[in-house]
């Protein structure tokens, strides 16, 4: 049996292109990654840079607004003895478990009132009012039926993002092209099988973007909440800000509305901002060319 074996040139060249191909791969990602990085940094600087100009031009005086230094200093610190990621990892679960309850609230709600057109008629409007009422204005009737608990905070969370998700929802089910329904039911599709198959997936990017304001909303609902109620022995971000006002510490509270910036920043672009780079990608709707 004849057997081709690769001439010596051959094996020298391809020794030589694939180590060239990996450095010009690592170099586009690297150049991918500064292309997505330095807007960020540039930002953050001007941001840092106009704070600090504030703080020079003397309009409050420094223990009212006190420089970028000091509250990074500040931060640094209470990150290192372990008080504020306690406080954050109180926020984190109430956030975690009334945006919960508000996704599978909001995309039952959603579906049903997508798809039934006498229950869009009749609470169709009452979704979007409640999506426009205030946060702030549900917690006196939390208040009053859960006193100052877990539970009238996890109350106003999920009023504050059930609504948006399902509108979400509701916006892109209307958006589905009635072409790709009538060729889910020709093949078939019934019931539970065209919403898995047909419904959601065509819906997506609305049901996606409904998720994303419902997080916004949860997020707001729940400041707003632990600014209000305060629990014994349940230390998070809001009971720092409230003590922070209290007692004038101004670091303190500049320090803490970091942190609520910073994790809200980090959810919604590593969590939805992935989701929806995702979705583009696979419907071909980003340029990978370059």
């Amino acid at each position: 049996m004849l057997r081709l074996e690769p001439s010596p040139s051959e094996v020298t060249r391809d020794a030589v292109e694939e180590p060239a191909l990996s450095t010009v791969r690592k170099a586009g990602r690297v150049r991918r990654g500064w292309a997505a990085i330095w807007p960020r940094l540039a930002a953050l600087a001007l941001v840092l840079a106009g704070w600090q100009a504030l703080v020079w031009s003397g309009w409050r005086p420094s223990y009212v607004l006190p420089g970028p230094a000091p509250v990074i200093g500040r931060l640094l610190h209470d990150l290192g003895s372990g008080d504020l990621p306690r406080a954050a990892g109180v926020t984190l679960q109430r956030a975690a478990a009334g945006y919960t309850i508000a996704v599978i609230a909001g995309t039952v709600v959603g579906l049903a009132v997508a798809r039934i057109p006498l229950l869009r008629a009749a609470v169709g409007s009452l979704i979007t009012g409640l999506q426009s009422m205030p946060s702030v204005a549900w917690f006196p009737l939390a208040i009053l039926l859960f006193s100052l608990s877990e539970a009238a905070i996890l109350f106003v969370v999920v009023l504050g993002a059930a609504p948006s998700i399902a509108n979400g929802i509701i916006s892109g089910v209307d958006h589905i092209p009635p072409l790709l329904l009538r060729a889910g039911r020709v093949l078939d599709a019934r019931g539970v099988a065209l919403y898995r198959h047909v419904i959601l997936p065509a819906a997506l990017p609305g049901v996606v973007a409904g998720l994303k304001q419902g997080w916004a909303f949860a997020w707001r609902s729940l400041m707003a909440g632990e600014l209000l109620v305060i629990i014994a022995n349940r230390p998070s971000i809001g009971v720092r800000l409230q003590y922070a006002r209290e007692l004038s510490d101004a670091e303190g509270l500049l320090s803490s509305m970091i942190v609520v910036l910073v994790l809200g920043v980090a959810v919604d672009t590593l969590v939805f901002g992935r989701i929806e780079q995702t979705i583009r990608t696979r419907r071909g709707l980003v340029d990978q060319s370059g």
